[in-house]
């Protein structure tokens, strides 16, 4: 081989060399971009927000941003719907790589003879580009077609192509997808629909433009019949399903869909949109824990309730239920819904409307006093007229007790015992309780809502109120499974969305440290389930006999909102009645308008046990039958309670006291009086004038302290006369008459000694006497004034008082 030819090969190697090189890389080249040719989605289009039951069934959905029914795929497609669409569109679906050629061959053989388009011979996964690129039908979008669909084919199973199908095809006027399709034109899940229906449906996509009412039937028929009789011949039907579904009537005009749930709808989709804001929205089809069953037939109910109430102008009415052991939202009911009517203001959502929440507050005092050790659960409670700092508050019925345990004064909602309590407990302290369980609308400080924060001086929601007692129920029917510990995650707010709670408690972290403790709550509960007023008696017996339960009700001032609270070991249920606009309307109390559909709401719910008693969160402790103290040196009459942790913090009982009777017992004597040898000593069960006088009307048992021997005296020097209107230092208001003139105000006293004169001066000057029932109606003039009490033995009580000017 001569020195050129040896030359020569070495170039010629590296040459073939470069080419081969080339290659590979235009190979490299071409898989890099067959691999990179479909975007990550491959469809962003906008999509309805979809809400779904427990069970899937549909609770509502809304359209989505660009005017389209189009819901999120839901997963598996329906057997009937693959087997339509495949002998419809592409019977070798599942034999193919993406395309057809067969039917390509096909479709070009018959757009020859017809000598226009008759055909596409597009396979699904054709069908499934085109939708995604939305573009023009050319060659060259042809062939961009085909190489995407072969790239679907590579990346994806034929079941997800067929989703991708099912989701995205049009299936006329606005609807898109085979959910929206099925609902807007049969009112049903496709699952649900009959081979007629589906083969309906599955012609639709080829020309979407066949459905409207009254047109184009005749050619709809045609095309559905022919693919039933095409599906016999396949064998994925019989003759005679074919030939009875070719009977089926066609969809007419499209339906509304269902709206069982549109305040949740809406709550969803604004929480979604809030999410998509940050960057973490995810799909906009959600399954909810609701219970479809029961939130109908919640709906019912406050359908039925609402004609009823529209009577007296009372527009509104909203109902939640939530399930205790999963901290789940079972029916969710924000308002009738009525979207036709605007005066009634039916959009709004009343489950997270603040709202002044009337009475349903004291319940959480009355336990957090337990809690801190400041009452026992029947201590006695002042109910007497009151006036702090201006603020003078009424009980709902106008009357007093005296004194009245604290557990009656809960449950039959009286509010002077409750103000009296929370002047005790410390309003500042009470505000932060409400914080630590949840209420997120107190958004002012302690000092703006004060004492009028227990009677519905604030604003809550719906929402805060049931998950607030949700989580007490829940902490006290997990007391066993944590040993006494406490758990965090109880007081966690319930959520709507499908998904359990663990409920696996070694999962947790526990803590001693409790929000209110497990003693507090249950005697809070057991409280609550004495709930009575004047009226309702028939109707907690009707109740009664099916299911215990802890319920509150509370009616704002005014008559705005009546509310109606209720809780069981398995659910809280919280209703309320009003008007959305804040309008008050006479009747509308938590009594009379609310508690009637808590029962009715329970009675729709199955009935369970009542809370185990938490024993070791419970003390036995002697109390005082009579005053609810630690029973005292002198209370004789005992028994024995089960108690919360921290009952050893409250006093001894402040009422029994020591006393020296003559030697027949009539009369009190001292030693000045009476040889000692001579007395007898009793105890005796004694309250303030001011208690004992409304006391003693409403306990005719009350033994009220004998008089003092004649001659004795009263070795005390006081203690006889009370003030009860206008207490010492406080402000009074005068109005005027309809004839404007000036009123009067009536003043009232108290006196231990049945009978006696008590003679009233204002500013040194005298200006009556009273005996038996020691009031006086009097116009002072506006300023500082003192009043001057002295009874007919020479006792004087002296307290100041300012009439305001107006």
């Amino acid at each position: 081989m001569g020195t050129g030819d040896q030359v020569k090969e070495p170039l010629y190697d590296l040459q073939r060399m470069k080419r081969l090189v080339i290659s590979d890389l235009f190979c490299l080249l071409l898989l890099l971009v067959f691999l990179l040719a479909l975007p990550g989605r491959l469809f962003v289009s906008p999509t309805s927000f979809v809400l779904e039951a427990s069970d899937g069934q549909l609770l509502g959905a809304a359209i989505a941003a660009d005017g389209q029914w189009r819901f999120p795929p839901s997963g598996k497609v329906p057997d009937k719907f693959g087997k339509c669409i495949i002998a419809f569109e592409d019977k070798r679906f599942y034999h193919h790589p993406g395309i057809d050629l067969l039917a390509m061959g096909r479709a070009m053989r018959q757009n020859w003879r017809a000598g226009s388009v008759v055909s596409g011979g597009s396979t699904l996964s054709m069908q499934v580009i085109r939708l995604s690129r939305r573009k023009g039908r050319t060659l060259w979008q042809k062939l961009t077609e085909v190489l995407l669909a072969l790239r679907l084919e590579a990346g994806h199973t034929k079941a997800e192509i067929l989703q991708l199908y099912a989701a995205n095809a049009p299936f006329g006027s606005n609807v898109v997808g085979l959910d929206a399709a099925a609902w807007r034109y049969y009112g049903r899940s496709p699952e649900s629909l009959s081979w007629g229906e589906m083969a309906t449906l599955a012609v639709l996509p080829n020309s979407p433009s066949l459905v409207h009412p009254g047109k184009n039937s005749p050619q709809l028929v045609r095309k559905r019949n022919d693919l039933l009789d095409k599906m016999a011949a396949l064998g994925m039907i019989d003759r005679e399903t074919a030939s009875l579904s070719k009977l089926e009537p066609l969809p007419g005009k499209p339906l509304e869909l269902p709206r069982h749930a549109p305040h949740l709808l809406n709550r969803f989709r604004s929480e979604y949109l809030h999410s998509e804001r940050n960057g973490n929205a995810a799909t906009t089809r959600l399954r909810t824990s609701v219970d479809y069953t029961l939130q109908l037939r919640v709906n019912a109910l406050l359908s039925r309730y609402h004609n009823r109430y529209r009577a007296n102008d009372i527009n509104n009415i909203a109902a939640l239920v939530l399930d205790v052991q999963q901290g789940s939202v079972k029916a969710y009911a924000g308002n009738i819904f009525h979207p036709e009517n605007r005066e009634l203001e039916s959009h709004v959502d009343m489950i997270r409307a603040p709202r002044s929440p009337g009475s349903t507050l004291k319940p959480l005092l009355y336990a957090s006093m337990l809690n801190d050790g400041f009452i026992m659960p029947r201590t006695l409670i002042a109910d007497v007229p009151t006036q702090i700092g201006g603020y003078s508050p009424q009980n709902y019925d106008l009357g007093y007790d005296g004194a009245i345990p604290a557990d009656q004064a809960l449950s039959r909602s009286l509010n002077i015992p409750a103000v009296k309590m929370l002047q005790q407990y410390r309003y500042p302290r009470f505000y932060e309780k409400l914080k630590q369980l949840g209420f997120s609308t107190l958004n002012r400080p302690a000092d703006h809502y004060g004492l009028s924060l227990v009677l519905g001086g604030c604003e809550v929601t719906m929402w805060d109120l049931a998950s607030a007692y949700m989580g007490l129920a829940r902490s006290l029917n997990h007391f066993n499974h944590y040993g006494g510990r406490y758990n965090p995650h109880d007081y966690a707010h319930p959520d709507y969305r499908d998904k359990h709670r663990d409920t696996r408690f070694d999962r947790f972290e526990t803590t001693p440290d409790a929000r209110l403790d497990h003693g507090s709550v249950w005697n809070m509960f057991n409280a609550m389930e004495e709930v009575m007023r004047p009226g309702e008696e028939g109707l907690w017996e009707q109740f009664s006999s099916s299911e215990r339960l802890a319920w509150k009700t509370g009616t704002s001032f005014g008559f705005r909102d009546a509310w109606a609270v209720g809780v069981t070991p398995k659910y809280v249920v919280c209703i309320w009645v009003g008007n959305a606009d804040g309008e008050g309307r006479p009747g509308l109390t938590g009594i009379d308008a609310a508690a009637p559909v808590l029962f009715d709401v329970f009675r729709l719910l199955p009935s369970g046990k009542w809370f185990v008693t938490p024993k070791h969160q419970l003390k036995t402790m002697e109390v005082c039958r009579q005053s609810g103290y630690k029973a005292g040196e002198y209370c004789e009459d005992r028994v024995r309670q089960l108690v919360p942790p921290n009952a050893d913090r409250t006093g001894l009982c402040p009422y029994h006291k020591l006393v020296f009777l003559d030697s027949e017992g009539m009369f009190r004597v001292t030693d000045q009086c009476e040889q000692p040898s001579r007395m007898q000593r009793r105890a005796w069960f004694v309250l303030p004038p001011a208690m004992e006088y409304y006391y003693r009307i409403r306990n005719s048992n009350y033994r009220p302290l004998p008089d003092f021997k004649p001659g004795c005296g009263d070795p005390g020097n006081g203690g006889v006369m009370e003030m009860i209107y206008p207490r010492n230092g406080a402000k009074v208001y005068i109005p005027l008459e309809l004839d404007g003139s000036r009123g009067k105000v009536v003043f009232n006293a108290s006196h231990r000694k049945a009978g006696i004169r008590v003679f009233w001066h204002i500013d040194d000057a005298y200006v009556g006497s009273t005996q038996y029932e020691h009031q006086m109606a009097l116009s002072p003039a506006p300023g500082r004034h003192t009043m001057t009490l002295v009874d007919e033995d020479g006792e004087r009580l002296v307290q100041v008082f300012t009439v305001l000017d107006r």
